[in-house]
């Protein structure tokens, strides 16, 4: 799933994206309509785009990403690493 597919499936609804993230979408919590991005897609783009180590990259996600909040509409963050 693409966030282009879920702005067009959800065209009057307004999400809060994580910067330079889209590709660790994997999709949309119905209910509460936030984004739900793959905690293991994000650090293996941290790895590549910015040429973080693997535990560098769980730490900034810990650190900056995971940890923020940004309002109700906060994206979830799966935990898939399993």
């Amino acid at each position: 799933m693409s966030i282009k597919d879920i702005l067009e499936w959800y065209p009057d609804d307004q999400f809060i994206r994580a910067d330079g993230l889209d590709d660790a979408i994997i999709g949309v919590d119905e209910v509460s309509l936030r984004l739900i991005y793959s905690q293991q897609k994000v650090k293996q783009i941290l790895m590549e785009r910015d040429g973080m180590s693997d535990e560098e990259a769980h730490e900034f996600y810990q650190y900056n990403i995971h940890s923020a909040y940004v309002g109700e509409g906060t994206p979830i963050w799966c935990s898939d690493e399993y």
